[in-house]
């Protein structure tokens, strides 16, 4: 098992290829599909039996077919806090997810875009990550698993209210999208608040880099649709779309500003944090994440021209605990990540 997620550390997820449209401001397009299998207990009230059956509809579906074949399934028993925390890292799980070891699986496909959770909240969630500003195309390949695990199972669906979730605020599509956004001139000339305000009255919410109850890390965003009820999924996709180009306007807005208005200052910010980058001997993950965001503003301001983007997010995925510690196949108290973390990094940027 750990030799599996140590190939998966040094391979960089299909979702942080940096490709994709408007790739320099959203690193990713995540939509994720909550289903329930008919006439059976949802997980918070489902007995040991019944969340282990929800496992073996799973793997019997992935047994017949082709598409699910691929992949890897994983057993919450199976797996170490390290192994959790990495996939927590990589976006493939949610941070509530595989806490405890009752009856809890994850599949993740071969490219790591398409990951389902099985015995969250819901039986199934159905999750899939693309790169750049991609609603649609996340629910298409959302959706082709979806479909599929459909032909085996029957769902939990009412005609009047749609999908039927343990959640209210999820019932109707079941589907929650969502985008993960850079937004450093907006939170520089502190027009983060008004941006956020007014996308709020618009029927999304915003998160912090891992999702609900987490905190804001590297000026990275998490604007996601905040109804699932009385709308099609065609709806949600096209207000994710129309609120993320908005802000990428307000974003490019910001950062024509601080080009006009604060051009040295920005200048050094922006040197100043790829130099302790590419000459620190400690970083912690958050000095990282940080700094890689002044980098990255530098890149896509045309004030560094030597860097691509795909090797920030690399950097970035990089530094996170659980993934130093498998890059380099061994467990690390702090002092010693600290340390190799910074090498990492300067070995990346050289």
């Amino acid at each position: 098992m750990s030799i599996m997620f140590e190939d998966m550390a040094k391979t960089l997820s299909g979702w942080l290829t940096g490709e994709g449209d408007e790739s320099m401001v959203v690193l990713s397009t995540r939509v994720r599909l909550a289903r329930n299998v008919s006439h059976l207990a949802y997980p918070a009230a489902a007995d040991s039996e019944t969340r282990e059956k929800i496992i073996g509809y799973f793997e019997s579906t992935r047994s017949r077919s082709e598409m699910l074949s691929e992949g890897n399934f994983l057993k919450a028993v199976d797996l170490n806090r390290l192994d959790r925390d990495f996939l927590i890292e990589r976006h493939l799980m949610s941070p509530a997810f595989m806490h405890d070891d009752s009856a809890r699986a994850l599949y993740v496909n071969s490219d790591q875009q398409v990951s389902i959770m099985i015995n969250e909240e819901d039986h199934f969630r159905i999750q899939a990550l693309t790169p750049g500003l991609d609603p649609f195309g996340a629910f298409r390949l959302a959706g082709n698993y979806d479909d599929e695990i459909g032909k085996y199972v029957k769902y939990d669906y009412d005609p009047d209210f749609g999908f039927l979730t343990a959640c209210p605020t999820n019932v109707g599509t079941g589907m929650r999208a969502s985008v993960l956004i850079h937004l450093p001139g907006l939170v520089i000339t502190k027009d983060i608040d008004r941006v956020i305000n007014r996308i709020s009255q618009q029927g999304v919410v915003v998160r912090g880099f891992y999702g609900e109850g987490s905190d804001v890390l590297g000026n990275l965003f998490q604007i996601s649709n905040q109804t699932t009820l009385g709308v099609s999924e065609k709806n949600i996709l096209e207000l994710i779309e129309r609120v993320t180009r908005g802000i990428i306007e307000n974003e490019a807005s910001a950062r024509e500003r601080l080009k006009t208005e604060a051009s040295t200052q920005i200048e050094d910010k922006i040197w100043r944090a790829y130099g302790i980058l590419r000459n620190a001997r400690l970083l912690t993950s958050e000095e990282v994440m940080n700094l890689l965001s002044a980098v990255r503003l530098g890149v896509a301001m045309d004030i560094i021209d030597t860097i691509e983007i795909s090797t920030l997010n690399e950097i970035l995925l990089l530094s996170q605990p659980a993934h130093l510690q498998k890059y380099y196949s061994r467990e690390m108290e702090t002092d010693e990540r600290d340390m190799v973390r910074a090498s990492m990094v300067r070995e990346k940027l050289a």
